[in-house]
């Protein structure tokens, strides 16, 4: 009895599994057969390189209000004009949240090459650096208590995979107030607003279309922050600005500030800080004598001689 439904058993079986095999192969008519599922492997390829196609982004300017204050207010501004535009962005708060760490950074991005490392530790693929300033200076609007302030913004953005240089944008702002910081602030969103409207498209752009590789020269690949001493008039500092702007050597001329006889610029230079160097010192804007004090990676200081 029992090898008998055994045997019904295995008979069963056999048929069951003849059935599947033979509607696997068969060519009849009465069977219809689905097409690929969408996600194939190729349509997973094209989700994939969708994917990648926006950059992850970092974004590290020192921001600073009336002079001295720090501030976040660009940085927010940039991520979420980023966002708008579909990137990720590497979180800020995790960048902020040792005040140490940060100024190391800062220092780090100084130099593209040291962006592009820092921007690789954070899984970034472009770090956006700079710096945005409002001067502590504030002009009264006739006899009302109305002030305008002035700030500047200087904006590079890197490849964090070879270091060059996407996109460039240095745009200046202006804010109307009876109270410094919140004019300051108006000010830095005004120039911040212009730089970002600006370098984001030319980021995006340079970097869809494989941005300018490590074989592609750049036209100003030196950013370069220049220190000048001894500057005790206003018209040597106009007369050293208008000389740094009309050398077709460099370009985004930007005067930082002006302290107690020492005025900061930032430019994009052709040439390295050294070549720059001899190039001011040799042939010097009229009627001043400059001295070379100090060349550092993307930095020189040089004094005008009384």
């Amino acid at each position: 009895m029992k090898s008998k439904i055994i045997i019904i058993s295995l008979t069963k079986l056999i048929a069951i599994a003849l059935l599947f095999s033979g509607g696997c192969v068969t060519t009849d008519n009465n069977y219809t057969y689905t097409s690929a599922p969408q996600n194939s492997y190729s349509q997973v390829a094209i989700k994939q390189q969708s994917a990648t196609s926006t950059p992850i982004v970092m974004l590290l300017i020192d921001e600073k209000n009336m002079g001295s204050i720090p501030t976040a207010e660009v940085e927010a501004m940039g991520m979420q004009m980023l966002i708008d535009n579909h990137c990720k962005t590497v979180d800020q708060d995790m960048l902020r949240a040792n005040i140490e760490q940060r100024k190391r950074m800062l220092k780090m991005v100084g130099d593209k090459r040291g962006a592009a490392a820092l921007g690789s530790q954070f899984g970034a693929d472009i770090v956006i650096t700079g710096s945005a300033v409002c001067k502590p200076s504030a002009r009264r609007i006739a006899d009302s208590n109305i002030r305008t302030y002035q700030a500047a913004t200087t904006l590079r953005a890197i490849r964090t995979d070879n270091g060059n240089i996407l996109a460039t944008a240095s745009e200046t702002g202006t804010g109307l107030d009876v109270e410094d910081v919140r004019g300051g602030s108006k000010a830095l969103r005004a120039s911040a607003k212009a730089c970002f409207t600006k370098l984001v498209p030319q980021t995006l752009n340079a970097w869809q279309c494989g941005g300018p590789s490590s074989n592609t020269p750049l036209p100003f690949p030196h950013h370069i922050q220049i220190t000048f001493g001894g500057v005790d008039k206003l018209w040597k500092v106009k007369t050293l600005r208008e000389d740094l702007k009309s050398k077709d050597t460099l370009s985004n001329v930007v005067q930082r500030n002006y302290t107690a006889g020492a005025v900061v610029f930032e430019v994009d230079s052709k040439l390295a800080a050294e070549e720059l160097t001899e190039a001011i010192v040799i042939a010097p804007p009229n009627s001043l004598k400059i001295q070379a004090l100090s060349i550092d990676s993307g930095k020189i200081v040089m004094r005008v001689a009384p």
